[in-house]
């Protein structure tokens, strides 16, 4: 593995993206929010007040987050061999116990995202597709026991 966290590049750049807004819009947007609620009166009993510094809160520490997150990622390339799963590929794999079909790929687990396909290499799936080939069958460690996976495609 790398050292830091894993992550693709397209990974880095949404990082960075979101980084960016978090940083100047969304800043400005709760920082409006309490310059409103301040000259309603009265900030002990400032419903709007409080949730907007609490919100401040929230934002500060996501801004945090992501400023370490970045600090601490480092890209990993696709992979070259791309029959092989490797970190980056995009794998199509039927579960043989449901007969069920899922596209995945891997990435670092500080971007991966199961509603969008991606897939951390840290998950017990991830990491029983690794080293596998197009046509070859694995077997994932669920906690709810052993599952047999074909893998139909591989691809970068």
């Amino acid at each position: 593995m790398t050292e830091g966290y894993a992550i693709t590049q397209e990974g880095l750049d949404a990082l960075r993206i979101e980084l960016e807004r978090l940083e100047t819009t969304a800043r400005n947007e709760v920082a409006e929010r309490i310059r409103v609620a301040r000259e309603w009166g009265d900030l002990k009993e400032n419903a709007e007040y409080h949730a907007a510094k609490e919100d401040q809160a929230h934002l500060e520490t996501r801004i945090a987050k992501l400023q370490d997150r970045l600090r601490g990622a480092t890209v990993t390339e696709s992979p070259t061999q791309v029959d092989v799963v490797a970190f980056g590929s995009t794998v199509e794999v039927r579960d043989e116990t449901s007969g069920r079909t899922a596209r995945y790929t891997l990435v670092g687990a500080a971007e991966a995202n199961a509603r969008a396909g991606k897939l951390s290499i840290e998950s017990p799936v991830a990491r029983a597709l690794v080293g596998a080939r197009e046509g070859e069958d694995v077997i994932v460690t669920t906690p709810s026991g052993k599952r047999p996976f074909h893998v139909l495609r591989v691809g970068a």
